[in-house]
């Protein structure tokens, strides 16, 4: 009766994990991807390579970077086998106390304690080692702290990549020889790029090629659609997954699948999308919070790009250092390899200012007062060779609220509790200021932040948060969905407090420990 035992929607951290540890316990596992399989030879060799690079089903451009935009917000996402992986700067960093400890889910469980034996099993199974150089733009960054008289705050960053020996390939150096041959790192920078050089540790080469040798099966290319229980309406009997090629606008194969479990692993903005759709239809006792309590880690994206043209600021890995500015925000210099300068054609002089005509009126000020800098920025002879984005991060609380589009169509945003999420932070701007004078640079932003205020986040999480029932959460402390059987959600959807730093360690940990409660097969009596 059944195609499979659990049906996995997503390759990310989430769904990854939980292929590989089901399949291990001995349940028959499929994994169903959007997105494509990129192999290191597929990745372009810069981001002006649209179609490549991004997402756009309308262009058929059918690469694995997505960028969205809300009334509030911009998400820049992955999409593809391996999900976020594929395009994260590899930063493995363990979330402050304060996230444990954040009111919004500390009642249900001590998370430090929960989660204490998990967050070393991801570091191991990412293959986390410490980036082992400083290029300019960290020590750009070493100085700032040393200004700040924070030096003791720097440190290199803990990133998934196999540094090894430049260019030269060795046999699996993570799983005792059951991994995939690896090479160097090359430092090119271009890790948000696609990695060319078979040195990120994206999920294709951990956890999802792991599953793979234990049975699991990884379809690609294919979106799922529709989610219905068999027999009872709790999905005691089991699921019909609906599934439609993602890949082509016309003459779309479609299939359907039964299985006893399914796992929501699509992200944010896959699995909230989805499960607002379903809960109209073939999940009605889907808890009312679905899309309630989205998060980011209010952040700030700062390109900062030199007017002089002796330093390299593209060589190293994504993100090779980090500084602490507080208990509460973080720095990070982030680089993208030489010729990836794709973002040149957005920015525009950083401003800040409550209205659009006063941001309008102060970036033509800016182009008045400033007009050689300014040339000099805009006509830059290569972008990421000049430029470091800083990442401004902190663990300031306050929450969206995703919602059904106009006419049933995607999602719209709204505002839930706290301040709206914003550009304009003022700590931000400042050291955005100081590190432009070390640099000799000049600091940018995206035209629509300067333009329009929507912020930018790589880190948009919750949407499926955890509660005690029904009325407070989506899913239970142990990721299972309230009202269902045999059904989890484990990805970015499911955080339930600001981590402030990059969340890909603390889903990885957190789904660790869901699947970690799940018996094997052996012993499982489906109930």
């Amino acid at each position: 009766m059944f195609d499979y035992d659990y049906i996995i929607i997503g390759s990310g951290f989430g769904g990854s994990v939980s292929a590989l540890r089901l399949s291990e316990k001995g349940y028959k596992v499929l994994v169903i991807e959007k997105g494509k399989w990129w192999k290191s030879s597929d990745f372009p060799k810069t981001i002006w390579n649209l179609k490549k690079w991004m997402w756009l089903p309308l262009l058929n451009f059918f690469g694995f970077f997505k960028l969205t935009f809300y009334k509030h917000i911009g998400i820049l996402s992955g999409v593809g086998v391996g999900g976020g992986s594929l395009v994260y700067a590899n930063t493995l960093p363990v979330p402050k106390k304060s996230f444990y400890m954040a009111k919004s889910w500390s009642h249900l469980a001590s998370w430090e304690d929960e989660l204490k034996d998990f967050y070393p099993l991801a570091l191991k199974m990412l293959g986390a080692d410490r980036n082992p150089r400083l290029e300019p733009g960290d020590i750009a960054l070493k100085k700032l702290a040393a200004d700040l008289q924070r030096e003791d705050e720097f440190e290199t960053t803990n990133v998934s990549v196999y540094f090894g020996k430049r260019d030269v390939t060795v046999p699996d150096p993570y799983f005792n020889g059951k991994g995939p041959e690896r090479s160097g790192c090359t430092f090119c920078g271009g890790c948000m790029v696609g990695c060319r050089f078979n040195a990120k540790n994206t999920l294709d080469k951990n956890y999802l090629y792991l599953a793979q040798q234990s049975g699991a099966r990884v379809q690609a290319e294919s979106k799922v659609v529709d989610v219905k229980p068999l027999g009872g309406e709790d999905g005691s009997e089991g699921y019909e997954v609906i599934w439609e090629q993602s890949t082509s606008r016309f003459m779309k194969k479609t299939g359907k699948l039964n299985c006893r479990g399914v796992i929501f692993s699509g992200g944010v903005l896959g699995t909230v999308k989805l499960l607002l759709n379903l809960k109209k239809t073939s999940l009605p006792n889907l808890s009312k919070k679905v899309g309630s309590m989205v998060r980011t880690n209010s952040e700030a994206l700062m390109p900062v790009t030199a007017l002089d043209k002796e330093t390299d600021y593209s060589e190293g890995v994504a993100i090779g250092s980090i500084l602490h500015i507080s208990e509460h925000s973080h720095l990070e210099p982030v680089r993208y390899s030489k010729g990836s300068g794709f973002w040149r054609l957005i920015m525009l002089p950083r401003v800040e200012g409550k209205s659009f005509i006063t941001r309008f009126s102060r970036i033509i000020a800016d182009f008045i007062k400033h007009p050689i800098n300014n040339i000099k920025t805009i006509f830059v002879d290569d972008w990421a060779k000049r430029t470091q984005v800083l990442l401004f991060m902190q663990t300031i609380d306050s929450t969206l609220r995703f919602s059904e589009g106009p006419f049933g169509i995607g999602m719209k945003t709204g505002m839930e509790d706290g301040k709206s999420p914003t550009p304009f932070i003022p700590e931000a701007q400042a050291l955005a200021e100081k590190y432009a004078e070390i640099m000799n640079g000049k600091a940018m932003m995206p035209n629509y932040e300067a333009l329009f205020g929507i912020p930018s986040t790589a880190h948009i999480l919750g949407g499926i948060c955890m509660g005690k029932d029904k009325n407070e959460g989506v899913i239970d402390k142990n990721n299972r969905v309230f009202g269902y059987k045999n059904m989890y959600v484990c990805d970015g959807s499911m955080i339930s407090a600001n981590p402030g730093v990059n969340p890909s360690l603390t889903i990885t940990a957190l789904t660790e420990r869901a699947m970690s409660l799940i018996p094997p097969a052996s012993e499982c009596l489906w109930k």
